[in-house]
């Protein structure tokens, strides 16, 4: 990317699900306050972590004031020398914090196992250590979207994305090996997501009222985990009862 990679993120991000009808309805009416992102269409891949026994996930869907995960994560399907993210994202009290590093998809991925040391050391490496220090997580599901994404013609603080064809997979957890997988949702609704500074603009509010769009709490791998992760655990269970 030309712009300067940000790896710090305090934001405050409300999530939409739009039919296709409200979709084709509600955009037009943003476009006098949007425009395309810089990129402006692409696909997000993603690794994300858990403990064995997926400690982090059912922490998160009981809605606690705190949560955290750790994902590793690419936009496309990254060749060996690409730059892939480690992130580590935390919600405290409505506000979702972001920090992350960048590395090959070889290195994240020893990084992550224990098996190399951090390139460099700052803040962030740290506290991705310490957190796999703590849960010693391994992958444990792929997750894939495509996104248009958007800002605000006036605060490009102001970021509003729409994400379609979930999907996940629960084998070949490797960010190289491809960017297919099953649907997340059995629908064809379109996950917006707005991200902001602070409070949400007034005319925002004002357009989302006139749509009759509402935020929703919703995690992907938190779906991903309830519809399809849960189906196979119980399998499992049942089989060694």
């Amino acid at each position: 990317m030309n712009k300067p990679i940000q790896l710090n993120f305090a934001r405050v991000e409300k999530k939409y699900f739009l039919t296709p009808e409200q979709y084709r309805f509600f955009k037009p009416l943003l476009m006098g306050f949007i425009k395309p992102d810089e990129y402006p269409t692409y696909t997000l891949c993603n690794i994300y972590y858990d403990t064995d026994d997926y400690r982090l996930i059912r922490a998160s869907l009981e809605k606690p004031i705190y949560k955290e995960k750790l994902r590793m994560r690419s936009y496309g399907v990254p060749k060996d020398d690409d730059k892939v993210f480690v992130e580590l994202k935390k919600k405290f009290d409505g506000v979702v914090y972001k920090r992350r590093i960048t590395a090959s998809p070889f290195f994240a991925d020893s990084f992550l196992k224990g098996l190399r040391p951090a390139e460099r050391k700052d803040q962030i490496t740290a506290e991705i250590e310490y957190f796999q220090h703590f849960y010693r997580t391994r992958p444990k599901a792929f997750i894939a979207y495509d996104r248009e994404a958007y800002q605000g013609r006036d605060d490009p603080e102001l970021r509003i994305t729409f994400d379609t064809n979930l999907r996940y997979r629960l084998h070949d957890l490797s960010l190289q090996a491809g960017d297919h997988g099953e649907p997340i949702l059995d629908t064809d609704d379109i996950l917006m997501e707005i991200k902001m500074p602070g409070a949400c603009p007034l005319w925002l509010s004002r357009l989302l009222d006139e749509a009759k769009i509402y935020p929703t709490s919703f995690s992907k791998y938190g779906a991903c985990y309830q519809k399809h992760i849960l189906k196979i655990l119980s399998k499992e269970a049942r089989l060694s009862a």
